[in-house]
């Protein structure tokens, strides 16, 4: 697989997302309570762009007029027909046996990390102190 850096980790704040390309992809990053997460961009209905759409929590019940709203902002509505997708996994909560959008591993890692590399001719002191987000494809 390979890494992908698309960001820097203040570039997105909490509870919002970003477009990305990624090799070719267009892919629609997230920040979920400080986590990121990554799923292609475009609905398997009929093509909206998920990163233009709201994150929503999930609606629970136990008995009708009672209710309760959990995993807040973890899913992300189609902006076209409000199809709801896992922002973690990709799969449709209606339909996830059938119906998903690809996921992405996503890591948060440290600039100076994305320095290092098999080979070194030459070595000047470098310091990045931002946290970059990586996509893996």
């Amino acid at each position: 697989m390979a890494r992908h850096v698309v960001a820097r980790v203040d570039e997105l704040d909490i509870g919002k997302s970003k477009l990305v390309k990624v090799a070719g992809r267009d892919i629609a990053l997230f920040n979920v309570k400080g986590e990121f997460f990554a799923i292609a961009n475009r609905c398997p209905h009929e093509g909206a762009d998920l990163c233009r759409g709201q994150m929503v929590g999930l609606a629970e019940s136990d008995e009708p007029g009672q209710y309760r709203m959990t995993r807040h902002g973890e899913l992300v509505r189609c902006p076209w027909h409000g199809w709801e997708f896992d922002i973690r996994t990709g799969k449709s909560w209606c339909d996830p046996a059938r119906t998903r959008v690809k996921s992405f591993d996503v890591t948060v890692t440290k600039g100076g990390a994305l320095t290092e590399g098999p080979y070194q001719a030459e070595v000047f002191p470098v310091s990045i102190d931002e946290d970059y987000v990586v996509v893996e494809i």
